[in-house]
């Protein structure tokens, strides 16, 4: 049913959270699992508020160690993961990878780091519900 999950990871509470669904599904399945870390594109004047104040996505090496130790989270638990890094805006970014990898899944938290530009009641999780390709599992 679901073959290949796509779970995008941050550096959120949520995402943490999410990781136990994400073992729970990936072993009901039998799926692959690739984990995805977006490098946030940086603006040429940053602003600063106290949503943007963490600087972490927005580096490559914070992003590679994350993902490393994600796939370490996985592999203490027999699976098996593949990664991908991209950089770019994230609900677009997880979206286009979810449909290059066909995808027949995505789990997310309820939230993770980001807020889009467009405000407070914008998250880039609801961006990904709205432009999957693919079934989105929200984890509270």
């Amino acid at each position: 049913m679901f073959k290949t999950v796509l779970f995008p990871v941050d550096q959120s509470r949520e995402a943490r959270e999410a990781a136990d669904v994400v073992v729970n599904v990936v072993q009901k399945y039998g799926s692959k699992l690739i984990l995805l870390s977006v490098v946030e594109e940086t603006s040429p004047e940053p602003e600063v508020s106290p949503l943007n104040s963490d600087a972490a996505m927005t580096s490559p090496e914070a992003v590679a160690e994350l993902l490393k130790t994600a796939q370490n989270l996985f592999a203490d638990q027999g699976i098996q993961s593949q990664t991908i890094e991209r950089q770019g805006k994230p609900a677009f970014t997880i979206c286009d990878v979810a449909d290059e990898i066909d995808a027949d899944l995505i789990v997310m938290g309820c939230r993770g780091l980001g807020l889009t530009e467009e405000g407070m009641t914008d998250s880039v999780t609801n961006r990904v519900i709205n432009l999957s390709p693919c079934p989105v599992l929200i984890v509270p």
